[in-house]
This record gives structure tokens, C-alpha cells and sequence, in this order.
């Protein structure tokens, strides 16, 4: 008989305080566990390269909230950028790729966001080496839409389905009255394109609601162009036509000059915007060359989606993980004690037990190391049924979080600090195993069979 299976049988005749103690390890290990999948799951959300495109082009603000609008859109737009101003960006012989987009609304089911693109989109990598897979046909009709993959599970919508959307994001109640198709699916991608809902650009356009006074846009525009006249005055010239166009129509009620028409696809580009630009470069000195000229200048900026998302990962949320991590291995720790605690007490009852085993033959070191191994015996069983209901939790909580979140949880991958948690725990069970081995190495044979 190993000592081992004399300190399981030990271990059982104690069954009661030895499950507790031993609970007391799982629900470290299982906290720990969860933290791990859960961080692993957001490192990898916010690490890898979730645009398969060298910049974001936006207007200057914060260059975190431009890519965690337009990347990850978990966040507001900035601000929008002429229209014209995408026109200029794919004449930059620097540029191979430009691709539009524009946010503002949300699903009416689901709230999920919307998204005015082109086709081009999906005809690039939405992540280095990794294509879209859609089923379905492209967008050709003004209210054609394609869904991510989780808006048609939560929604239950496929090709054919029909929705509204509304104006301005989830808390607002103005719907608008256009309705749109699903015309195709994407294939799941683990990004923020799962919960997105994309709208033909021109679409996003002809939506009733989204076009501008003129007099603001002139004015914008004036402010944006302060320092080209010549595509001022373009620009003027195709507003001063839509003022023009705006006398013809028949007044409003209560007077005044008739109500705009919608900005459609054959509007002059001085009445679109643009949220935000992908571009892609023909070579990384390009894409430095082209952010530093955009940095120079007061219109716009270029941002690499990378850098902001690694300073946040490494300044915040790297803090919070490391946190929660000293927190469950603290947790762990005093769980540890309560080991120490179970095992010590139990000396003073086991004294007669522990004189038979020497007056059998067996050694003090034998003695010491049943109880290092029963001490072992709790903190490895804890720890294994805690690392299982730690994963088992994930996997029955991985569709809700993903639901409520965007997090695609893996709930059976084993981050790198799983691999020491073991070892780790062998070496608390020795530790906290000491005192109360030397205790019953040390105990005298007659004093233990006497008494």
C-alpha cells in the first residue's frame, strides 16, 4: 500500500471536513480558471488584428475611439468626413485600397449596429489571411443588407428577412420607415463583423433623416477645405445646385423652402459623409508616410488599429487582469490555510493512530510524508474538480457572455498560467503540510499509544 492510498483512506474517514477544505481550493481554482478564460478571450478580441488594413482614416480626435468605433464599434463616432474627402484619398498614389464606412443607427431588434459600406469590404481580408466566407448574394438594390453571424442567431433572421432600424442608437425610440433585406449571411469570424449589421452605401444614404441642412454642411465643408479653394469651391458649386433644386420643390408647411429630398447615390458627393476609411497601402513606408502627412495637417488623421488597442491592453485592462489574478491566487492562498488549519487540529485526535503506525514498523519519515500527501491529496483534488467546474461554467456561460458582449469564448482553452497552477498547488500542499508532518514526526509512541 503506497502512501498515497493511505492518505486517501485517511482522507476519507474524514470525509466531511475534508470536502469542505478541499471545496474551499475549487472555488479558488474555479474563480481563477474563469478569470483566465474570460481575459484570454479579450486579449485575443483586442490583440489580434481584427482589420486586415494598414489605417483607419477618420477625423482628429482620439485615436482609441476611432478604432473602437469603427473596428470593434463598441464605441461612438467621432465626428464624419466630406465625402469629397474619399474621392482624394484613393487619387493618393500611395493607396491601393480605400474602403468607406458609416455608422450612426442600430437594429430596432437587437440593437445591433449598422453599417454603410460597399461591396469592397468583403472582398478584402476583415484579418491578415482571413477572407469572408458569406452565403448569399452581394448587395445590389438600395436596401439590400448583409447580417453577421450572430445578429441572425440572436435575431433568428436568415436571407429574406425583413427589419427596420433606428435613428441615432439603442436608446432612441425615432424609427425609420425604410425597411431592408437580408440578402446574404456571414460565416462567423470571432470580430466585431458577427454583430454588425451592413447597409449598401447608398442605402445608408436614401435612409429619410440622415441628410443635413445646408447651411451646416457649407459650413463644415468651408472649415474643412479652409486651406484648398479649389475643392471648396467645387464643393460650393454642387450645394449651390441642391439650393437651386430645393427653390423648385413646393414649400413646406408653414412656409419656407421645400423640404430637401433624401441624400441618394446620384446626390453630389458634397452632400455624403463618411465615418471612417480602411485603406491599405502599397508598403509600410507608405503607411507611415501617409499618417505622418495626415498628422500634419488639421483635417484628418490616420491612425494604425493596432498601437491604441495594444497601449489599452498594456495600461488597463493588462492592470485589471494581473489584478483579478493576485485576487483568485490570494483566494487559493487562504484556502490553503484552511488545509493547514484541517489537518493541524486534526493531530491532537489522531496521536494514537499515528503511535500504532510506528509501533507497526513505520518510519517518521514514512509518518511525515502521509500527511504531506494527504495535505497534497486536498489541494490536487480541489484544484482539479475547480479547474473542471471553472471550464465547465465557461461553457454553459459562453453563449450568454457572447450575447451580451461580442466575446467569442473558448471555454476549453488553457491559457499559459493554467499549465504552473498545478505545480503550484503541490507546492502549497507541501507548505501548508509542514507543520503539521513535523508535528506527527515528531510525536513519541508510548506518550501516543498511553494516551
Amino acid at each position: 500500500m503506497n502512501l498515497f492510498t493511505i492518505a486517501w483512506k485517511s482522507v476519507r474517514q474524514r470525509s466531511l471536513a475534508s470536502g469542505l477544505t478541499a471545496l474551499s481550493i475549487a472555488l479558488g481554482v474555479m474563480l481563477m480558471v474563469l478569470v483566465l478564460v474570460i481575459s484570454g478571450a479579450i486579449e485575443q478580441a483586442f490583440n489580434q488584428r481584427s482589420v486586415g488594413y494598414d489605417l483607419i482614416v477618420g477625423p482628429k480626435g482620439s485615436d482609441l475611439q476611432l478604432v473602437l468605433s469603427s473596428v470593434y464599434r463598441v464605441q461612438p463616432p467621432i465626428e464624419n468626413l466630406p465625402y469629397m474627402y474619399l474621392t482624394q484619398l484613393k487619387k493618393d498614389k500611395r493607396i491601393t485600397t480605400a474602403v468607406p464606412l458609416a455608422f450612426g443607427d442600430v437594429t430596432e431588434q437587437g440593437a445591433f449596429p449598422i453599417v454603410g459600406t460597399t461591396s469592397e469590404y468583403f472582398e478584402n481580408d476583415y484579418a491578415p489571411g482571413f477572407s469572408f466566407s458569406i452565403r448569399g448574394e452581394r448587395m445590389q438594390k438600395l436596401f439590400d443588407s448583409i447580417i453577421g453571424a450572430e445578429v441572425a442567431r440572436q435575431n433568428g433572421w436568415d436571407i429574406g428577412s425583413k427589419f427596420t432600424i433606428k435613428h441615432g442608437g439603442a436608446d432612441s425610440e425615432k424609427i425609420h420607415d425604410e425597411q431592408f433585406t437580408v440578402v446574404a449571411v456571414l460565416a462567423p469570424t470571432g470580430t466585431a463583423n458577427d454583430r454588425s449589421v451592413f447597409l449598401n452605401l447608398d442605402g445608408f444614404y436614401a435612409i429619410d433623416g440622415h441628410e443635413k441642412p445646408i447651411d451646416e454642411i457649407e459650413k463644415r465643408l468651408k472649415d474643412f477645405y479652409a486651406g484648398e479653394p479649389e475643392t471648396l469651391a467645387t464643393a460650393l458649386g454642387q450645394l449651390e445646385q441642391v439650393r437651386v433644386k430645393q427653390k423648385s420643390l413646393p414649400p413646406a408647411e408653414g412656409g419656407g423652402a421645400g423640404k430637401l429630398p433624401p441624400v441618394t447615390y446620384d446626390s453630389p458627393d458634397a452632400m455624403k459623409e463618411v465615418t471612417a476609411v480602411f485603406v491599405k497601402t502599397r508598403s509600410a513606408f507608405d503607411a507611415i508616410n501617409l499618417q505622418g502627412d495626415l498628422k500634419k495637417g488639421f483635417q484628418a488623421m490616420a491612425v494604425n488599429p493596432v498601437r491604441p488597442i495594444q497601449r489599452l491592453m498594456e495600461n488597463v485592462l493588462g492592470n485589471i487582469q494581473k489584478a483579478l489574478v493576485v485576487l483568485t491566487a490570494m483566494i487559493i492562498a487562504v484556502s490553503g490555510v484552511s488545509i493547514f488549519v484541517s489537518i493541524y487540529n486534526s493531530m491532537s485526535d489522531r496521536r494514537r493512530e499515528i503511535g500504532i503506525m510506528r509501533a507497526l514498523g513505520a518510519q517518521r519519515t514514512s509518518v511525515f510524508a502521509i500527511i504531506v500527501a494527504e495535505s497534497a491529496v486536498l489541494c490536487l483534488g480541489g484544484g482539479m474538480f475547480g479547474w473542471l467546474a471553472g471550464h465547465g461554467i465557461a461553457v454553459l456561460a459562453s453563449p450568454t457572455i457572447s450575447a451580451r458582449t461580442g466575446l467569442l469564448l473558448n471555454p476549453w482553452s488553457v491559457n499559459s498560467w493554467e499549465f504552473v497552477l498545478f505545480p503550484l498547488l503541490l507546492v502549497l500542499a507541501v507548505l501548508v503540510g509542514f507543520l503539521p508532518a513535523m508535528t506527527a514526526y515528531r510525536t513519541n509512541v508510548a506518550d501516543a499509544l498511553q494516551g
